[in-house]
């Protein structure tokens, strides 16, 4: 595995060792309604508790400690990416626990309660437009400035090893789990959670989700190549709007058993669906896993699938900004009211 991909299980062991320490062993909850309308028994990951309100920590901490040096004298100058939000946030704070400046740009999309939490924790934005191409090119432009060192969102080894961290704990958790169901944008944490399940748990199947107006994964999958999303996407979950990548799609290709896509509207109801049954205030962009799961396609999947955690990846809500909630239609063949 290691010769084929960019990290091996071995890559993500290491990763726990670093990262267990500055982070949440976040709690799996299950939800009675969500069995009884699915016909599985569902267990959720809740990232959305994890420091920083996502799963981003986890990555971000095993890179900026694989950069430290033993020396204060040879910290890096400062660190720089690009990101919707969520891994900002996380490389924000933990750049802020060394005492490193870090430089995060941001598309100008990006919900406010995210950018607001960025400089919270102390560091500058920079703004970009929404397309990949654009936050790539404002990113060098910074590091240049800055001499800074990139790290990227879900394309840096160290931060897919640190995201298949949450593969090592759910299967602590869920023993007997038939299948992980993870959202996938770049598709960091898929590839590291798939990494760890195929290493660890062979016959566990791995799950990636994405909006249907962002469906790279899916086709990259059925076209058996890397194919990008033509233009930016238009999709209520921000946090999977951009493509995955030279590093994670060779993994995905092998070893991601299916790609499910959904619409908007079931994106919106799974998210409010969890907000009201569960409590839990996911963003949208962990709803995709969710609506995944109420789809009519994944009733294919064979009922011996039957125990079925979904990584709730976050829970960073612009709470201004939840206007969509009145637009939600609940989709024809489901009938949970909420």
């Amino acid at each position: 595995m290691c010769a084929q991909y960019c990290i091996s299980f071995a890559d993500v062991e290491k990763a726990r060792n670093n990262i267990q320490d500055f982070i949440h062993l976040t709690p799996v909850l299950t939800s009675s309604i969500l069995n009884q309308v699915t016909g599985r028994n569902l267990f959720f990951k809740c990232e959305l508790f994890q420091k920083t309100g996502s799963f981003k920590i986890r990555g971000v901490i095993n890179a900026i400690r694989g950069l430290m040096p033993t020396t204060s004298e040879e910290k890096p100058k400062a660190v720089v990416t690009h990101s919707s939000g969520n891994h900002g946030q996380a490389l924000a704070y933990a750049a802020k626990l060394e005492g490193i400046p870090a430089y995060i740009v941001v598309p100008h999309t990006a919900p406010n309660c995210k950018k607001l939490a960025i400089q919270a924790y102390g560091a500058s934005i920079v703004y970009s437009e929404q397309s990949d191409e654009s936050r790539e090119n404002v990113t060098r432009r910074i590091m240049e400035e800055t001499e800074g060192i990139m790290v990227h969102p879900n394309q840096e080894p160290a931060v897919i090893a640190g995201q298949g961290t949450i593969a090592m704990e759910v299967l602590n958790q869920v023993p007997l789990v038939d299948a992980l169901v993870v959202p996938v944008g770049g598709g960091g944490m898929v590839a590291g959670i798939a990494i760890t399940v195929k290493a660890l748990r062979p016959s566990v199947k791995v799950y990636a989700a994405e909006p249907v107006n962002a469906d790279d994964c899916y086709q990259s999958k059925l076209k058996g190549e890397l194919t990008p999303n033509p233009c930016p996407p238009e999709t209520i979950a921000d946090g999977v709007r951009s493509s995955i990548g030279l590093n994670t799609w060779p993994i995905i290709r092998d070893l991601v058993d299916d790609v499910f896509t959904v619409t908007e509207d079931e994106i919106k109801y799974a998210t409010q669906l969890v907000w009201e049954r569960m409590k839990l205030l996911i963003e949208p962009t962990a709803g995709v896993g969710v609506a995944a799961v109420l789809s009519q396609h994944f009733q294919t999947v064979s009922p011996e699938v039957k125990n079925i955690c979904i990584v709730l990846s976050g829970g960073n809500v612009d709470l201004t900004s939840v206007t969509w909630m009145k637009q939600a239609e609940m989709p024809a063949h489901q009938s949970v009211s909420v």
